[in-house]
């Protein structure tokens, strides 16, 4: 928490968190307010947009020249297999595929029978893929991804000169929040720049006051700064590393716990 912060500590009774309500009825954030009697409602600030074939075609990227494929996030792999079933194009068997984690992995065969020695799965965070990388230098990779990401593969692919080609298949936009202009919460937490980017869009002529914010990530965190808003809570920390953890962390001391 920064300097600024210090004095910040009036008691918290509700929280806006900047994404989809969890599916589950095991999630932390529902423990949280159970535990502590708090409001926590959920709201995406941020949408996603689907590039079209007409702007895709304008990249000048065949698909079918490169023969492996990177893949960070669900909305990549919905994003372009819908571009490929407009180009009518069906992946070659022997297609390799390179996904963050188990769970982007396991969507992926929505659209593909999933061959073992052609995927490659990392457990959580780009880097994770590196070594794959580096042992399949000689492939040559497509990255679906979205107008706004992180920049960890692509400099790792261009310090270490492996072919590698970025389609941009959709846009990160902000959502319409205009219902929310009059509801005041305590607590906003937010987990990308995107968000706060939104939050400033909808909402010009925002004035903090006694709004805490929230922040997962360094960038997230960064963002928040540059926007001349203070920095209530922030997470990761070695003290809390989820944003549940922090909140609890600050709720403990706002609340008198």
């Amino acid at each position: 928490m920064s300097k600024s912060t210090k004095d910040r500590f009036n008691p918290v009774k509700s929280i806006l968190v900047s994404q989809p309500k969890p599916s589950g009825d095991d999630s932390p954030y529902f423990q949280l307010a159970e535990k502590y009697n708090l409001k926590i409602d959920f709201r995406p600030f941020i949408q996603v947009e689907p590039v079209s074939l007409k702007d895709f075609r304008k990249q000048k990227i065949e698909i079918l020249k490169h023969t492996a494929i990177i893949f960070t996030s669900r909305n990549a792999i919905d994003h372009f297999f819908t571009i490929c079933k407009e180009l009518k194009i069906e992946m070659p068997a022997d297609m390799k595929y390179f996904c963050i984690s188990d769970q982007t992995a396991h969507y992926l065969q929505k659209y593909i029978v999933i061959r073992k020695r052609k995927l490659f799965v990392g457990q959580k965070t780009a880097s994770d893929l590196f070594d794959y990388f580096k042992k399949h230098k000689s492939e040559k990779y497509l990255f679906p991804c979205s107008d706004i990401r992180k920049d960890e593969i692509p400099n790792y692919m261009a310090k270490n000169n492996i072919e590698f080609t970025e389609a941009i298949i959709y846009h990160t936009v902000a959502a319409d929040l205009s219902d929310l202009r009059d509801i005041k919460y305590d607590v906003l937490a937010f987990f990308s720049p995107s968000g706060i980017k939104s939050l400033i869009t909808n909402f010009p002529d925002f004035k903090q006051n006694n709004t805490r914010i929230a922040a997962f990530g360094p960038t997230t965190a960064e963002a928040v700064r540059e926007e001349n808003l203070i920095l209530d809570i922030e997470a990761p920390m070695p003290n809390a590393p989820s944003m549940t953890g922090a909140l609890e962390l600050y709720i403990k001391k706002a609340n008198n716990l």
